[in-house]
């Protein structure tokens, strides 16, 4: 019994230890192109671009409604768009696709969207358009660095 015990302990210990190595390093290689690539399945791969496609349409959202000449309908444009992009979005993900992204990776999405709520909320509370094209600025600056430093594959 004891040993049977001592078994399933190792055998929990060691997969959660896996479970946490692939949490933290996600399915990676070294690209050809000294980015680190991400390998997901093709529907993955097509779930993260879309992703990326909608972060991207609320970065035009915000700045479409900056520029409008009706500032008032402008700003509540630009705010519903920064909503769209906040952790709402993030709310629905899917834990294999997680599980396959590295750490960093993971965290600078979340930051993106957690930003994403407060240039809402910066917005409602009536920051200067200096000060929301900032707040843009970083959130921007992530997606860039992101891009530097990960590029999504298909698994062979």
């Amino acid at each position: 019994m004891r040993a049977l015990c001592v078994a399933a302990l190792t055998l929990w210990v060691v997969g959660a230890g896996l479970m946490g190595w692939f949490f933290v390093k996600g399915w990676t290689v070294p690209g050809a192109d000294k980015r680190m690539e991400v390998r997901l399945a093709p529907s993955e791969r097509d779930l993260i671009l879309a992703e990326m496609r909608q972060l991207l349409q609320s970065v035009h959202g915000v700045v479409s409604g900056l520029s409008e000449a009706d500032a008032k309908a402008g700003l509540k444009a630009a705010e519903q768009a920064a909503r769209r992009a906040g952790m709402a979005m993030a709310a629905d993900v899917n834990p294999a696709v997680m599980m396959k992204l590295p750490l960093p990776f993971k965290q600078m999405g979340m930051s993106v969207h957690r930003d994403f709520d407060e240039l809402a909320e910066g917005i409602v509370l009536g920051e200067q358009q200096a000060q929301v094209l900032n707040r843009l600025s970083s959130i921007t600056s992530r997606c860039t660095t992101c891009h530097d430093l990960y590029r999504l594959s298909s698994e062979p």
